[in-house]
């Protein structure tokens, strides 16, 4: 209710000193509101839960199929037939988008147009305040992080129509790859090469390959190179500068693979100086793992105006869901600029804490922790197991660890013609020393840390004893 709908209250029904405490509360709550939507910045602390259900109801309201006495004679009038699915939604039907525009408002839906566009707002304003201080534009997309660069790369092909290849630094995640085969372009392998880092052999980008690759095929015949920032250890983040002035030399389109990399301000200043010193046309990051929303979203950004983006979402065809845009408005009103800071120095910490809690497993197992400028991931050798290393993946599975992965470096991989050998190790060539691998992501505990060491400890017991008694 507003101001005057509470005038109007009769005091047979409410003393008029109560109406004005209400009032007063209700105008500090607007205020906030009024601000947000006028400045379009996430508020330094998060809102509370009252504060965004209110703010969320209100802008449902707006949308056509909430209108008091409806009546819709379309094909497409934002009927819900389950009471469940509506509250699930807060009233949301219509989606995000017309058929000619990801980004196009709706007449019939003011609020959802208002909904996307402060929640892509608040997202580029936190993706400045990560780091990436030249960003000047970013919108999520209904679609998670493998399609969304396909979509991108359909776009990028439509640019530059007679090239058919794209150079993709190997990082052995089958999304990625598959978007590539999935837009009708032309993978060229560019394989990691070893390393040092932190006194870590890592694997790294091998830039002088795609130098070389580009000669070879000339670079007007490359729509794009595809790097990629986060990553499982021991691969490192690709050096994603140097590439960028290798894309800018040549006049390609540089496409960043930004999967996880929102978290760590480590791999944000690296697209930064990326973006200075070269050429960086789109990077692209999932919602769920950098925000702690469900799967389904991705976030496109760019660094000029009036470019990529804007071909992707005319692409898209017709209507989108909006479960993303209200997941990522909801959770970045939740935790507020200091909220996702303070989330993201925690993560940090935690990292470091995995790190220190791992060495020590690794010590009294003769193994090594590798993670050399890996800001989120490391690897645990796993040298001393020679004997179906992988049943320490599938104990640990049985014991309600989920997440960390145990890369045999004996495995192949075929994704259509395409075979990859020491599948998990992101290179043809790895050394004969299997490992397991880990991540602190945003939202890690530590006691979820002791708990998970606690239970790797017993697992590398018991398969130690087996492979002792069975020598």
């Amino acid at each position: 209710m507003n101001q005057t709908t509470l005038e109007r209250i009769a005091p047979s029904l409410c003393p008029a000193n109560y109406l004005a405490l209400a009032n007063n509360a209700r105008t500090n709550r607007d205020k906030a509101l009024r601000l947000l939507l006028e400045k379009r910045k996430l508020p330094d602390d998060g809102f509370d839960d009252v504060t965004i259900e209110y703010f969320v109801s209100e802008l449902a309201l707006m949308d056509s199929n909430n209108y008091l006495n409806p009546v819709g004679v379309g094909e497409r009038e934002g009927r819900v037939y389950s009471d469940l699915v509506r509250k699930r939604h807060y009233n949301f039907s219509h989606g995000v988008g017309r058929s000619g525009n990801l980004v196009d408002a709706q007449p019939k839906a003011a609020g959802s147009t208002v909904m996307s566009n402060l929640a892509n707002a608040l997202t580029l304003d936190l993706i400045r305040d990560m780091g990436i201080k030249s960003c000047s534009k970013a919108v999520i997309v209904p679609l998670a992080t493998g399609m969304t660069i396909m979509m991108t790369l359909l776009a990028m092909k439509q640019e530059r129509p007679e090239a058919k290849y794209v150079l993709w630094s190997r990082i052995d995640q089958s999304s990625c790859f598959k978007s590539i085969l999935g837009s009708g372009l032309v993978p060229v392998i560019i394989d990691t090469i070893a390393v040092e880092e932190c006194n870590d052999k890592m694997r790294g980008t091998d830039v002088s390959g795609f130098r070389s690759k580009i000669e070879e095929l000339g670079a007007a015949n490359v729509c794009s190179i595809i790097s990629t920032t986060s990553c499982f250890a021991p691969r490192t983040c690709d050096n994603i500068v140097e590439l960028a002035e290798v894309c800018s030399l040549y006049q390609i389109p540089h496409l960043v693979n930004n999967a996880y990399g929102l978290q760590s301000t480590y791999l944000t200043h690296h697209l930064e100086t990326a973006f200075r010193r070269g050429r960086v046309d789109v990077f692209i990051q999932s919602t769920d793992k950098n925000f702690m929303v469900p799967v389904g979203g991705a976030i496109l950004a760019q660094f000029e105006l009036g470019s990529i983006i804007d071909r992707v979402t005319a692409l898209y065809p017709g209507r989108a869901s909006s479960s993303q845009h209200l997941d990522m408005l909801i959770t970045l009103l939740s935790f507020g600029r200091q909220g996702f800071k303070s989330m993201t120095v925690k993560r940090k910490e935690n990292h470091q804490y995995l790190r220190e809690k791992l060495s020590k497993v690794a010590q009294s197992f003769g193994e090594k922790v590798i993670t050399g400028k890996n800001p989120i991931s490391m690897a645990l050798t796993l040298k001393n197991f020679p004997t179906n290393v992988e049943m320490i993946g599938s104990m640990l599975h049985t014991r309600g660890v989920s997440g960390c992965r145990v890369i045999s470096v004996r495995d192949s991989k075929r994704i259509e013609n395409h075979e990859f050998k020491a599948w998990g190790s992101h290179c043809s060539d790895p050394s004969d020393v299997p490992y397991l691998t880990v991540s602190a992501s945003l939202g890690i505990e530590s006691d979820e840390i002791e708990t998970f060491i606690d239970k790797l400890e017993k697992v590398l017991k018991e398969r130690r004893q087996f492979e002792t008694t069975n020598k």
